[in-house]
């Protein structure tokens, strides 16, 4: 039997079968599940097993054991259908409006426990299984952020920088500001200078900066002088971690390190160059409106509900000031 005429038989009935056999350990018992004879029952199976050229069960023993090649056939069978089920409820969701997936990349500088608690109220929305939607979170910093959204890997970008024009398919709306602070350990030599510090004399100091994620738009440099020694680490929480431990110094949101001034690990220095805010944004694709079939929404249920979330004050200013999950020894 030569291989579509073998996928023919492997039908989900069968699969079923299969599986009610080695559940119930008896022809008998799993005939009578199923509501058939097991006389029925007996050669449905030895079709399946002439058509695969294989024993699926072992008739030495009174109880419907499993060969091998039929624990194969059980454990691949139970993933096919659920398989099956999963892409008919896939299917079935997207006909009412829900994506099948939605890529968020937000950037490493928010608060992800406000990030995880969107997450877990979108969950919600059908518990225990969720909308049907597939999340998928993406970590990035600066340009890398942009970037997820404008090359279509993102459907949502949290925390990009304000842009003057926007692409085709893309809409932006502001999330908020944060304040930027210099901060450095109790033990680093900057700790005990003079206030306010010149770029004359941080020049002369490490600065620890978290690398861009961007892999092909340009890479953006933020607050660093020319000529200064740098530690560049792959994360926000690699910056703190590395700052905490007197590696270097550098710029980190107000907010962020507030906890750890409050208890003396880390020190605002005030600086002679204006004083910085970063201005964020969030921005998502939608398909243009000559795009859309009649009679469906412009953007999917999934999309629709996190800008929701996010017209919420409540919710951006979560994002830019709830940083408790960030705890000194932990590289975020």
């Amino acid at each position: 039997m030569n291989m579509p005429e073998r996928r023919n038989v492997l039908t989900p009935e069968a699969l079923a079968m299969v599986d009610v056999i080695a559940r119930t350990g008896s022809f008998a018992a799993a005939a009578r599940e199923l509501g058939k004879v097991p006389s029925a029952l007996t050669y449905s199976v030895r079709q399946l097993e002439e058509a695969l050229d294989v024993l699926l069960f072992d008739r030495r023993s009174r109880q419907a054991r499993l060969t091998a090649a039929g624990e194969e056939l059980l454990q691949e069978g139970r993933r096919l259908l659920q398989e099956m089920d999963a892409v008919a409820n896939r299917v079935r969701r997207v006909a009412s409006g829900w994506e099948t997936q939605l890529c968020i990349a937000v950037d490493a500088i928010l608060s992800n426990l406000t990030v995880f608690e969107l997450c877990e109220a979108f969950y919600a929305l059908n518990p225990p299984h969720g909308p049907g939607t597939r999340l998928r979170l993406r970590s990035e910093v600066l340009a890398g952020t942009w970037e997820a959204l404008v090359s279509g890997v993102a459907d949502l970008a949290i925390g990009v920088s304000p842009v003057q024009t926007l692409p085709p398919g893309i809409s932006m709306q502001p999330l908020g500001e944060l304040d930027m602070v210099f901060v450095v350990a109790p033990h680093h030599p900057l700790a005990g200078a003079g206030e306010p510090l010149s770029d004359a004399e941080l020049v002369h100091h490490r600065a620890v900066a978290a690398a861009d994620s961007a892999q092909r738009l340009a890479p953006l440099t933020v607050n660093l002088l020319p000529g200064q020694d740098v530690f560049t680490v792959p994360s926000v929480g690699a910056k703190l971690e590395a700052i905490l431990r007197g590696l270097g110094c550098g710029f980190l949101p107000e907010s962020l390190v507030r906890g750890h001034v409050e208890v003396g690990r880390l020190v605002i220095k005030p600086v002679t160059r204006p004083r910085l805010t970063g201005r964020l944004s969030y921005a998502w694709r939608s398909a243009p409106s000559h795009a859309v079939p009649r009679g469906r929404a412009p953007l999917g249920l999934a999309l629709s509900w996190w800008l929701e979330q996010l017209e919420r004050p409540a919710t951006r200013t979560a994002l830019l000031e709830r940083h408790i999950g960030w705890q000194p020894g932990v590289i975020g």
